[in-house]
């Protein structure tokens, strides 16, 4: 039987601790990156303040890295950070074809699902077709546009403001907010929208 892609992981924890290669000091403090600095929830911050704040949101455009430090939000693989805008006749989508780049300080680590090859070969392909089977169907009239990220260039998709949040704090509208979204393969969506 194989073991939990969980229970392989704490294994080799374990071992690289037993061995004395890492302390467990080290682990918590990479658990802390990736939980915190390196989150999903910093892209959603960005996002949402480029939907109430009309001038950061033209600099988020114009210099993606810039616009994110401003909020405290820089660090490892995010030096050359861009932002792509989704409008009603463009959508736009991110993938790394050679492996799994991301901007991580706004995106986190990268899903399974983003590393998988049929995600990566697909998305250039057909991504109406992959997109619609992820549950996101693109109209023909909208345009699509893969952007392949890289170690150089990482990309994040503002996506639409999704209607009825006018009222909203900004808090509340980053809360809607998912990786998903940022990728290009989910819109944002209120709670209770199907």
């Amino acid at each position: 039987m194989v073991a939990s892609l969980d229970a392989r992981a704490a294994a080799l924890r374990d071992a690289l601790i037993d061995q004395g290669l890492i302390s467990g000091h080290q682990v918590e403090a990479t658990q802390a990156l990736v939980d915190g600095a390196l989150a999903p929830a910093n892209g959603a911050r960005v996002v949402a303040r480029a939907w109430v704040d009309a001038a950061y949101k033209d600099r988020l455009l114009a210099n993606a890295t810039a616009a994110a430090a401003e909020l405290g939000i820089e660090g490892i693989e995010g030096h050359q950070m861009v932002a792509v805008e989704n409008t009603e006749s463009t959508h736009n989508v991110v993938v790394c074809t050679q492996c799994s780049c991301t901007a991580w300080p706004l995106l986190g680590l990268p899903p399974d699902w983003y590393k998988s090859l049929p995600y990566r070969a697909r998305v250039v392909r057909e991504a109406r077709a992959l997109l619609a089977e992820m549950g996101l169907p693109i109209p023909d009239r909208v345009a699509i546009r893969v952007w392949d990220t890289s170690g150089e260039t990482r990309y994040l998709v503002l996506p639409g403001r999704p209607a009825g949040t006018d009222d909203f704090s900004e808090g509340q509208l980053a809360a809607l907010v998912t990786r998903e979204a940022m990728i290009g393969v989910s819109l944002v969506k209120l709670p209770h929208a199907k």
